[in-house]
């Protein structure tokens, strides 16, 4: 039988209710998390950098091999590996001379032959020159500019990190001197120091990051391309023989992180200073990595709402004792970009973390 006329009242009363309820809490999350830090000014939402290296076409084209060369955009990185490890030095290194970009870019090729590659590029690069002569696993000028660092030897170290950053980072500002412990340059530097150089570290500025705290940080648009590109560098550093690493992903980053947490080929996923993840649990992220997780008590990030509606915020906070990650002590951290300082029990904890001896 209908219902009668009071309750289909009642109920239409109530859907109207519950929208309107859903909308107050969406703008509340927005206006939450765009006056999350006193004087930043709200972000310019960014065009993500997707796909296939620049300079891929040139090397679809390409026959000199006598055969088609792995499609960027389709080749997975065991494919890419698999085709490197079949052609001699000399081969290699005049692919990496005349595609110096994708050979630089593309996950599966050997790590020094990236370097040389990358190496190549920047210097004819105007903005980023300054890069040259480093250790640079990745670099894709498009955009604000992409990078991924090496510090330590990548090809022989036991242990392997890698440091996904948050809001406001590119190729220009992943290593700053003035914010040496809030940069992922800055975190690499101070977590292979404290592992005694016994680890490889990697500072990843490899994907769009929002600029700024506004829309684009409050929502996962430029974590679900981050989270594509990271997984795929991840698998790339398999391909080649490395150990799974210990990822460690800061403010933003940590969205990045759990949304490639199922497809992450990572040992350990320790998130610092997180918005959230995404997810409503360490169990809900789906991934075999041990989940850890740091915020201290006067992180900024503290005041954003931990809730994910409409598709506004992200989500429960790892760091509480319900979401079900591993504590990482923060005792001698100060605010959002404090979790790596030199005598710090979080830089202590990530150095174990990183060498395989935390329990």
């Amino acid at each position: 039988m209908g219902r009668s006329r009071g309750a289909r009242t009642a109920a239409k009363g109530g859907f109207r209710f519950r929208r309107l309820r859903r909308t107050l809490v969406a703008a509340a999350v927005t206006a939450a998390v765009a006056a999350g830090t006193a004087g930043w000014a709200a972000g310019d939402a960014q065009p993500a950098v997707t796909g296939p290296p620049p300079g891929s076409a040139a090397w679809r084209a390409d026959l000199s091999l006598g055969r088609p060369l792995p499609d960027p955009a389709t080749a997975s990185p065991a494919e890419v590996a698999a085709f490197f490890a079949g052609l001699d030095d000399a081969r290699r290194l005049r692919l990496a001379g005349r595609h110096p970009s994708v050979v630089g870019n593309l996950d599966g090729v050997p790590v020094s032959l990236r370097y040389r590659a990358n190496g190549l590029a920047l210097r004819h690069d105007g903005r980023f020159g300054r890069l040259a002569g480093r250790r640079i696993l990745a670099f894709d000028p498009r955009g604000r500019g992409q990078v991924a660092e090496v510090f330590g030897d990548l090809e022989t170290s036991d242990h392997v990190a890698v440091i996904t950053p948050g809001s406001d980072i590119d190729a220009s500002s992943y290593d700053r001197a003035s914010d040496p412990y809030g940069t992922p340059a800055g975190m690499a530097r101070a977590l292979r120091g404290r592992t005694g150089g016994r680890t490889a570290v990697i500072a990843w500025a490899g994907y769009t990051t929002p600029v700024g705290v506004g829309v684009d940080a409050a929502t996962g648009r430029l974590a679900e391309a981050g989270a594509e590109r990271l997984v795929r560098f991840t698998e790339g550093l398999a391909a080649v023989g490395l150990p799974a690493p210990a990822v460690f992903c800061h403010s933003y980053g940590s969205v990045v992180c759990g949304l490639a947490a199922p497809r992450l080929n990572a040992r350990d996923l320790v998130v610092l200073g997180s918005p959230g993840m995404r997810a409503d649990s360490a169990a809900a992220l789906r991934t075999r990595a041990r989940v850890w997780a740091a915020k201290d008590g006067d992180d900024w990030i503290d005041s954003v709402p931990h809730v994910e509606l409409l598709g506004l915020g992200h989500g429960a906070d790892p760091a509480s004792p319900s979401f079900g990650a591993r504590p990482v002590p923060v005792t001698g951290a100060r605010g959002h970009t404090g979790y790596f300082a030199p005598g710090t029990a979080s830089l202590a904890a990530f150095a174990a973390i990183a060498e395989g001896e935390a329990r």
